[in-house]
């Protein structure tokens, strides 16, 4: 890789790609949040049952009828919050969470379950991930994101070094070349 990539996954909760990789168990603590997504909503109730039962989120704390604090991974943090209305319509812009390979397909059936014809895909995108696309109930546009194993010989590969971001001969992701 370039001295401008390097492979830091210790600093992520997302599992290094791979065919048996495991996502990380809910993370319940408190942290000072990097980034999150406020949502507004017109349904606290039926947002928070979509969030959890179709997105895999959890309500880490609840201001009743006004704030609830929805989590999957440490530093996937939501905050639907009470409002009079929701846009009509979802946005161009989306809000890409990580998982794995092995949740993608049962994520998008739930969605699916919940709220027919909320779910675009799977896709496979030319950055080697495999993507559904969930438009929640208050019209968010939401991408549940998976990174597919790397294959140092595929169109990916090839995809990524154009950009150039080359693996190093060691693609496990576990060494950080001094760069941390």
């Amino acid at each position: 890789m370039s001295d401008d990539h390097y492979p830091a996954f210790d600093m992520s909760p997302v599992p290094v790609p791979g065919p048996d990789a495991v996502p990380p168990e809910p993370f319940r603590g408190i942290y000072g949040m990097p980034a999150f997504a406020t949502v507004p909503t017109a349904d606290l109730a039926a947002s928070v049952d979509f969030w959890t039962r179709g997105l895999g989120f959890f309500e880490l704390f609840t201001l009743p009828g006004t704030l609830v604090h929805l989590r999957r991974w440490a530093f996937q943090d939501v905050l639907l919050l009470a409002a009079e209305s929701a846009p009509d319509r979802p946005p161009a812009t989306s809000l890409s969470f990580a998982c794995v390979l092995s949740q993608i397909d049962p994520l998008a059936e739930a969605c699916r379950t919940l709220r027919p014809g909320s779910v675009e895909g799977p896709r496979d995108t030319p950055w080697n991930t495999r993507d559904i696309e969930v438009i929640t109930p208050e019209n968010a546009r939401i991408v549940l994101t998976a990174a597919k194993p790397f294959d140092p010989a595929g169109q990916e590969a090839r995809n990524l070094a154009a950009m150039g971001i080359v693996p190093p001969a060691d693609a496990t992701g576990d060494d950080n070349g001094g760069h941390a």
